[in-house]
Parts: C-alpha cells; sequence; structure tokens
C-alpha cells in the first residue's frame, strides 16, 4: 500500500475509487465503506484509495471543539493495508484546504486522482462549511460521469456504529467488550514507559507507567485486564486508569501491571490494548487492603486467554 500525504498535487497515471471520510478508528461502519471500495476497484482495472486527513478538521477550524482520538496514523494505515487497500491519502487541512467549495473538491479528485468513483457514508458532508452533501454529489456524478456508492448505516444490536458513539463507550462507560465489537480490534493506547512513585514495586506490583498522548480518548477511570506488547513480547496486564485515590494523587495516570515481566521497561515504547473493564478504581484503607484486591485482579487475569487480532 502507498501513503501519501497530498493536497491535490500530485497527478495519477492510474484510475480510482475513492473512500472518503474521517475514518478515526476504523470502525464496523468505517470499514464497509473500505470493503465496498476495494472491491469496486479490483472489478473495474483502478487503485482503490481512502482520501482523509492527517488532522481532525475542527482541530483547524476550532480546537476547543475538536474530539479525541481513537486512533494513531500507525495502526490506521496498518488496518487499511491488512484490507488489501492500493492507496491511502492523508491530507492536510490547513486554512486553504478549509476555504475548497465542494464542487472543486471533488472536481479535484477527478482531475488529480482519475476518479472513476466515489464511496461515502449516507451522511458524509464535505467542502467550505460543509457545504458539500450526497445530493450534491448525486448532481456531480450525473454530470461528470462517475460512479457513486452511498453506503448506509452499519447497526450493531441496533445502535447505529459512529466513531462519537465508540468515544463515549470508551470515556464514559469503559465497555471495552462491546468498544472492541464495534472496532473489530481492541483499542489501544501506546507511548514511552516513564518513571512513577514506584509504590507498586513497594506492593510486589510493579507497574509500568505510560506517558499517553492527550490527544487520545483515555478509558473510563477504573481497573481493566489488557493485553501489552513490549519489546517484541506480548504479555497480560491489569492496567489502572486514574487518579490512585488510596494514595491520594491528584494527576490521571494509566499504569499497567504486566505478569510475568520482570524487567527494566523505562524509556520503552508500550503498546497497552484494552480487552475488559474489570471493576471500578477503589480507595482502601490501607496499602495491605490494596494488595490484596490486586492480587484478586491478577488472579482474574491470569486465566483469561492471551489472544489478540493484530491484522485488523
Amino acid at each position: 500500500m502507498i501513503v501519501i500525504e497530498d493536497n491535490f498535487e500530485k497527478h495519477f497515471m492510474k484510475s480510482t475509487y475513492i473512500a472518503l471520510g474521517s475514518f478515526d478508528g476504523l470502525h464496523l461502519g468505517h470499514m464497509s465503506l473500505v470493503n465496498k471500495t476495494i472491491k469496486l476497484a479490483k472489478n473495474n482495472g483502478a487503485k482503490s484509495m481512502v482520501f482523509t486527513f492527517k488532522n481532525h478538521p475542527l482541530s483547524t477550524i476550532n480546537p476547543d471543539l475538536a474530539p479525541k482520538i481513537l486512533m494513531d496514523t500507525e495502526c490506521k494505515v496498518n488496518v487499511l493495508r491488512n484490507a488489501g487497500l492500493d492507496i491511502i491519502n492523508m491530507a492536510n487541512f490547513n486554512r486553504e484546504f478549509m476555504k475548497i467549495h465542494p464542487e472543486d473538491f471533488v472536481i479535484h479528485l477527478l482531475n488529480n486522482y482519475r476518479a472513476k468513483g466515489i464511496i461515502v457514508g449516507f451522511n458524509y458532508r464535505f467542502g467550505y462549511k460543509n457545504l458539500g452533501d450526497v445530493s450534491l454529489l448525486k448532481k456531480m456524478s450525473k454530470n461528470y460521469k462517475f460512479s457513486l456508492s452511498i453506503i448506509d448505516s452499519v447497526k450493531y444490536k441496533g445502535q447505529v456504529v459512529s466513531s462519537s458513539i465508540i468515544r463515549t463507550l470508551i470515556s464514559d462507560e469503559g465497555d471495552m467488550k462491546k468498544v472492541n465489537k464495534l472496532l473489530t480490534r481492541p483499542f489501544a493506547i501506546q507511548g514511552k514507559v516513564i518513571h512513577g512513585k514506584h509504590l507498586g514495586r513497594k506492593l510486589g506490583f510493579p507497574t509500568i507507567n505510560l506517558n499517553y498522548d492527550k490527544k487520545f480518548v483515555i478509558p473510563k477511570g477504573g481497573v481493566y485486564y489488557t493485553i501489552v506488547q513490549l519489546d517484541n513480547g506480548i504479555f497480560k496486564g491489569i492496567t489502572n486508569v486514574g487518579y490512585n485515590p488510596t494514595t491520594c494523587d491528584n494527576k490521571l495516570s494509566i499504569e499497567t501491571h504486566i505478569l510475568n515481566f520482570n524487567e527494566d521497561a523505562y524509556g520503552k515504547n508500550a503498546k497497552v490494548h484494552f480487552i475488559e473493564r474489570i471493576r471500578d478504581e477503589l480507595k482502601f484503607n490501607s496499602l495491605s487492603e490494596l494488595a490484596n484486591q490486586l492480587k484478586k485482579d491478577k488472579l482474574y487475569a491470569s486465566k483469561k486467554k492471551l489472544q489478540i487480532n493484530f491484522k485488523n
């Protein structure tokens, strides 16, 4: 798969079918667009392409309203590569791009990328002040002779799948089982391992503290069963998200006790996959009570399967 960052400067030699959207999280709904695009391109001797943005448009238009992110660029690229996509264009949404009128945006797709077909979701909007919509695309597809595929919403147990709903499930409910079904893969956070208070080590439960990026969605406070990628190894983990009420910390931390791991991880990159929420974060009367609860959490995690889908 080819990865480009192009604001309509390149000109393709081969025709394309292009899926348009934000694609944050690449959930079930997004993947229905992607899979449709790949199929159409193969059937018509063209290249399949996703046109999206490296940054969320609201980060330029109104940063205060920009949503937290579900997926980093590396993961997005890997998922699309494994799906069989040919090209991903991660354009830079800047002040200049923001001024492109909807009709001009479509004409750029046709002229620069030789688009034979465009694939969008039922509620897709685009162009200056989001004035472009599916109705405009229908008119332009007739005038400019390109195929248009409009994909209906994908539902899970009667609920429309969307990035905003998934963000709520993560941050407000911590329902990782449902989240991971909607994403088709475990939600993950990655970052450098940094020094903490070393309290876990004193209790017999050493932890790694993650220097997470605050632009990403953070799961609701509590204790989770997780799977950790570290040093090319895969381990079971118990991850606490919160403020450690027993020791009265005032800074949110993400710290993980990795089962059967005793090596120095400081400065290394770790990826924590959230599989299941075990319990709320609790305030204990003593450190010994906390240690006893951690033993129960560890026993629970030890009985879980070390199983994860890295291809999606």
